[in-house]
């Protein structure tokens, strides 16, 4: 189980991007999200045509839902389902994390983490969402 971030330090950003990597060595961008007083934490694209929603300027959201950059597509936060544009029917694929005292943990089996930030950066800077739409 890998510490990530503080469950306030989401909260305050907005959003938080990460890079794990999957059981076949595979490289996935993963985003946490706030999700009332929690986090919940999504694979970092839109189910319709594999659109980042994190592109390094923290994820675009509206009334707690993910806002697809390139069709407008809106995901709830916390149960990662579309009812509407291009993605609707669809569920985001979830990554499993928790919380211990105040700090998310990444739990799922199937990942572990890399670093901070999308694929491409390299240990780069955490990412941020100041965009209101």
């Amino acid at each position: 189980m890998d510490e990530l971030v503080s469950v306030e330090t989401v909260h305050e950003r907005g959003s938080w991007l990460f890079t794990a990597e999957d059981a076949y060595g595979a490289l996935e961008e993963v985003v946490l999200v706030p999700c009332g007083d929690g986090v919940e934490a999504w694979v970092n694209r839109c189910t319709h045509e594999a659109q980042r929603f994190d592109t390094g300027r923290g994820v675009p959201m509206r009334n707690g839902q993910l806002v697809c950059p390139k069709h407008g597509s809106l995901f709830d936060a916390c149960d990662g389902h579309c009812d509407n544009g291009e993605a609707a029917g669809t569920t985001l694929p979830a990554v499993d994390i928790s919380t211990n005292r105040g700090t998310v943990v990444l739990t799922d089996d199937d990942y572990a983490f890399r670093h901070a930030g999308g694929i491409d950066d390299d240990e780069g800077p955490d990412s941020t969402s100041h965009l209101s739409l």
